[in-house]
């Protein structure tokens, strides 16, 4: 017997006999909360949900962005009720749309049941210990002021390897930082770039970039091509994470 959860691989699965527990849609394992802020979401933005080789479910919250910078308490309730309507309509675990929501993964992870990665920021563990010991890890972040030891803690994280890259302040930035309707993607791209290929030459010790917005996957691969260097993001995460919760056999040649 197949249940709420399992892969349906074969057609004797589908000819099976499933159970599943009561919700009102499937098969989306991955849920995600999202800040409802309009500006343009190009494919490779977390609240594009044609970035993802599968399905994804979204519950839209309205905050203003400034909270989840400022780790505000009100924004408590409403992000954790976010994450329970995700889980009650079945998604196996739950990311946020924004690096900041770090602030709150400890409330987040208390109140369900799922797996709770809610920040970008959540990797650098992993990257520090794929990094040798004189390396360090520049981490591109949309509000400077919030970048704080204290962020870095809720993800299990230390700031002793880590530079904070300020993009936030850019002018190429600023539809996205405030919700203007009008990107020029292009420009936005080349100033990314440039911040990237500055920040280590400044810094010869960078050996990996992580990019902690969500509006940032998008620009990840022209990055990359840049600096030369592995560039993690909120795809990364996200894509690592639907492996562990969908793994399939594989087939192939010996």
């Amino acid at each position: 017997m197949k249940k709420t959860g399992d892969y349906l691989g074969s057609p004797a699965d589908l000819d099976g006999v499933v159970s599943v527990t009561p919700q009102p849609v499937a098969g989306a394992a991955i849920g995600i909360i999202a800040v409802n802020l309009v500006y343009p979401k190009l494919p490779g933005n977390v609240a594009n949900a044609s970035t993802f080789a599968f399905p994804v479910d979204y519950e839209v919250i309205d905050l203003a962005i400034e909270q989840l910078f400022e780790a505000d308490p009100g924004a408590v309730d409403q992000i954790v009720q976010a994450a329970k309507w995700l889980e009650a309509r079945g998604v196996r675990a739950i990311v946020g749309a924004c690096g900041y929501f770090a602030n709150f993964q400890t409330q987040v992870q208390a109140a369900v049941r799922v797996p709770v990665l809610l920040s970008s920021l959540a990797q650098l563990p992993l990257i520090k210990t794929s990094l040798r010991a004189d390396q360090r890890i520049a981490v591109l972040v949309a509000d400077i002021q919030g970048a704080t030891p204290e962020l870095l803690a809720n993800v299990n994280a230390t700031p002793d390897k880590v530079t904070f890259v300020d993009i936030g302040s850019l002018p190429e930035f600023h539809a996205i930082r405030y919700g203007e309707t009008t990107l020029d993607n292009g420009a936005l791209k080349r100033a990314l770039v440039q911040k990237a290929v500055a920040a280590v030459k400044q810094d010869p010790s960078v050996g990996a970039l992580l990019l902690e917005c969500s509006d940032l996957p998008p620009y990840a691969a022209a990055i990359q091509a840049g600096v030369g260097l592995p560039v993690f993001d909120f795809i990364t995460l996200i894509n690592c994470l639907h492996q562990s919760l969908c793994q399939r056999p594989y087939y192939g040649f010996i």
